[in-house]
């Protein structure tokens, strides 16, 4: 890992992970809107055999597309932001030098699952998402991200009258899972929600420049399950990455 001096020197480095479909790519959408003018700003995001995030960042406008990189990881999402974090390091610095200087790099996870989260050595500082249409009891499952990350963002909150949810009890339950950690409940049709969003990059940035602030590890990730032609395999991360063979569980 870098030094803190090495650290405060380059751009904040900012992971936002989170299951598939919370909106973790128009989530970067929206900061760049917010910061673009005010800040220098680049993007990198994950896919298994795909640019296709990159590709959606880069049709919306948000940014120059050449500061926008994909970095397809063909494993588990996770494994590029925790386990291996090789290729995310290279496109962060090449990032950064090609655009020197750059203010923060926003780094996107793959679509994983609750137990996903970013290693300190790749970033800063971690936003985890949820939405509404997951489901309002899901803050309350805890795990990793949700409890440990810098900012849990409970999404999508203008969808919570067609799916019946209440989101002020859902970003109570977050906050419960939270120790009372940061929570924003976030509307892309809400200025006020935005705006708040905009503040906390702002904080996070100045607190990294003046080195007050602690990249946090997450911990290790809980044992999760995937697909594969024998029946599937769980992976379990807490004591390196051990593979047994299971036909009866879900990744979620």
């Amino acid at each position: 890992m870098a030094d803190e001096s090495t650290t405060r020197a380059r751009a904040l480095r900012l992971g936002v992970a989170g299951p598939v479909g919370t909106g973790k790519s128009t989530l970067i959408a929206t900061i760049c809107r917010a910061l673009a003018l005010e800040l220098r700003l680049g993007v990198i995001t994950n896919d298994i055999y795909t640019d296709e995030d990159a590709r959606f960042l880069r049709s919306a406008g948000v940014l120059e597309p050449e500061r926008i990189r994909a970095v397809e990881t063909g494993a588990c999402p996770h494994t590029a932001i925790r386990d291996d974090i090789t290729a995310n390091l290279i496109a962060a610095e090449d990032l950064e030098r090609d655009f020197a200087p750059l203010d923060v790099v926003l780094i996107e996870s793959g679509g994983d699952n609750l137990t996903a989260t970013f290693s300190p050595a790749l970033v800063d500082a971690q936003i985890f998402v949820l939405d509404v249409a997951g489901g309002g009891d899901v803050a309350r499952k805890g795990g990793p991200g949700i409890g440990r990350a810098d900012l849990l963002v409970v999404n999508k909150t203008d969808l919570a009258p067609y799916v019946g949810v209440d989101v002020p009890l859902m970003v109570a339950d977050a906050q419960a899972a939270r120790d009372g950690g940061a929570v924003l409940a976030l509307s892309r049709q809400d200025a006020a929600s935005i705006a708040t969003l905009r503040a906390w990059v702002l904080g996070m940035l100045a607190a990294h420049r003046s080195g007050t602030h602690v990249p946090q590890d997450p911990g290790p990730m809980a044992p999760h399950f995937h697909a594969d032609d024998d029946g599937g395999h769980v992976h379990d991360h807490s004591n390196g990455q051990h593979h047994d063979h299971a036909g009866d569980h879900a990744h979620g």
